[in-house]
Formats: structure tokens, C-alpha cells, sequence
């Protein structure tokens, strides 16, 4: 009795249910639990451990890491029992608010790990030297020098890698607590053709035809009126000057709003590229730079071109339509 009155007080924590219902679908280190879960990684720990002292969750060591898993007992042991109530709970909850989220955080780690060359212990998977951050630096290798603005650069990893390729690059956030983040990444990355200003979506502090690539990398979803964002984009554009867009499509994960402070949820292929069409671009294009099955963030890449006319002779863009996506 002793031991069934431990067993279900150590189940009685719902940090630990969840825990349970994610590793019964794949195995993580604490690392990514924790960006799941959304909890303080000392806390992940502690619940892991108690876990797998009653023996419910096991771990493996693989390459420097600790991965977590359910156990075999768990599902075939002298808990199979349990564990049958257990799934059916989860299944009955599939549609809580918590458990979507974790789902959907849950995708973007599978997402992360596949872009990341993970071999899941399959040693021909292993290919030395493979790198999705060596081959973007080499396309950099292709591209003449630019000037480029990084709008809504956060804490300034996409502006740096930028940096490595581009003439001068200014990158532009609201916020003074992130600009000194990325300053000082910057400094310890010794790069010094960045310059970092503090700006909104509505009013760069750029003239106009300053740049000749505007950057919105996972921004425009956080613009009050995303036709203002980009109309203002095009306006620090040369002339055959390029707006590229990474961004969202339209999902129905309401929980960013209040966690990531994101203003819109995503944008469709049809509302991205009329965005651009409206704000004078040509040449555009949207299409799916990133997704998987069952995970609901789809990752958009969009690209527009200023016409290449003399500014004196340029027709005036058309006004912006009010927008109507997802608000």
C-alpha cells in the first residue's frame, strides 16, 4: 500500500503527466523538454529524476547527451496496468490547451533536430562536416556586397550572420534590452559592419533608398499593420533593391499571442504575397521555406523587388488594402 500510495502521488503532479505523455512518443534530452514544457530546466531535472526512480522513464547516453525515454516496464511491466489509464487520460485530453501547446512545441523540436542533421543514433546518418549553417554561409560567398537592414533584428544572430557576407548591415529593434544583447554579441563575435538602431515597423530610421536588401526574418507577426511594415521596408529600398521575408503561415496556435507577444497568427501564401504586390514590389514570390507533417508552424519565405525605374519617373504605389488576416 505503501509503495501504490507513493506511485500515485508522484503521478499526481501535472508537470510530470505531461512529461510522461511527450516521452511516450519519442525520447529528448533535458534541453529540449524544457523549451516544450516552458519550464526552468532545474525543474525538468527534478521531475525526470523522481521519474525515473519509480522507474516509469529510463535514460540513455548518446555523443555527450542524456536522453530521456519511457521505460519498458512502464508499457509491458508490472505497470502496464497503470500505464493503460495513463493513455487513456491523455487520449480523453488530446484537445486541452496545455497539451496542444506542448504538441506544437513538441513538432518544432522534431523540426530543429531534422534541420540539425540529427542521426538518432543511426550511424550512417553521420556524414563529418554536414552543416545547414556552412552551406547558407557559402550561398553568402555568391552574393556581391550589400547593404542590408535587418528590421525587427531581436537579439541579432540572423544580423550577424548577415554581417558575414554583407558591406554594412543596420539592424533595427524597439526594444533597448535586445539591442544591447545583440551589441554585445556582436562584440564578442569581433564584427563591426553592423550598426544598431532603435526603430518601430511604422517609422525606420533610414532615408529613403538606403539599402539594398530589407530583411523581416519571424517579424512581420508582430506588426501592429503589417501593410505600414512593408510599404516602409520598400521605402529605405534602391531601386532593383530586394524585401525578403521569413514569416509564418496562418496556423491557430492562439497561446503565441501571450507568450511570444505575436500580433498576428501567420499570414497565407494569397495574403503575404498581396502584401508585397500592394507595396509596388515586382518579381514576387511566396513559397514554404520550412514545415512537417503534424507540426502546426509552417515556415513562409517571401521575396519582392522595387521596381528599377529613376525615382522621378516611378509610379505611385498603390494605397494598401486593409488587411484581413488573423489577428
Amino acid at each position: 500500500m505503501q509503495g501504490a500510495s507513493s506511485l500515485f502521488r508522484l503521478l499526481g503532479d501535472p508537470t510530470r503527466l505531461r512529461l510522461l505523455r511527450l516521452l511516450a512518443q519519442d525520447r529528448f534530452n533535458v534541453t529540449e523538454l524544457t523549451g516544450i514544457l516552458g519550464a526552468a530546466q532545474s525543474n525538468v531535472s527534478r521531475h525526470l529524476a523522481l521519474l525515473r526512480d519509480a522507474r516509469l522513464v529510463a535514460e540513455e547516453r548518446e555523443a555527450g547527451w542524456v536522453y530521456y525515454r519511457l521505460a519498458d516496464d512502464a508499457r509491458t511491466g508490472g505497470q502496464a496496468a497503470l500505464w493503460t489509464v495513463l493513455e487513456a487520460q491523455f487520449a480523453a485530453h488530446a484537445t486541452d490547451a496545455t497539451v496542444r501547446q506542448d504538441d506544437a512545441r513538441l513538432q518544432e523540436v522534431l523540426r530543429l533536430r531534422k534541420e540539425n542533421f540529427d542521426t538518432h543514433g543511426d550511424t550512417r546518418q553521420l556524414v563529418p562536416g554536414r552543416s545547414w549553417a556552412a552551406w547558407a554561409r557559402a550561398l553568402g560567398h555568391l552574393l556581391p556586397p550589400l547593404d542590408v537592414a535587418d528590421i525587427g533584428c531581436g537579439d541579432g544572430y540572423l544580423t550577424l550572420e548577415t554581417a558575414r557576407w554583407a558591406r554594412h548591415v543596420v539592424a533595427i529593434d524597439r526594444s533597448d534590452e535586445v539591442l544591447e544583447r545583440a551589441k554585445a554579441l556582436a562584440a564578442r563575435r569581433r564584427i563591426s559592419n553592423v550598426d544598431w538602431k532603435k526603430g518601430d515597423f511604422g517609422r525606420l530610421p533610414l532615408r529613403d533608398e538606403s539599402v539594398d536588401v530589407a530583411l523581416l526574418s519571424q517579424a512581420l507577426h508582430h506588426a501592429n499593420d503589417p501593410e505600414r511594415a512593408i510599404a516602409e521596408a520598400t521605402r529605405i529600398l534602391r531601386p532593383g533593391g530586394r524585401l525578403l521575408i521569413l514569416d509564418l503561415r496562418e496556423h491557430t496556435q492562439d497561446w503565441v499571442r501571450q507568450r511570444f507577444g505575436h500580433q498576428h497568427l501567420g499570414f497565407t501564401d494569397a495574403a503575404l504575397g498581396q502584401l508585397l504586390t500592394d507595396a509596388g514590389l515586382v518579381r514576387t514570390r511566396v513559397q514554404v521555406g520550412a514545415g512537417k507533417p503534424g507540426d502546426p508552424f509552417t515556415v513562409l519565405v517571401a521575396s519582392g523587388m522595387k521596381p528599377n525605374v529613376p525615382h522621378t519617373t516611378r509610379p505611385a504605389a498603390r494605397p494598401p488594402r486593409p488587411y484581413k488576416g488573423t489577428r
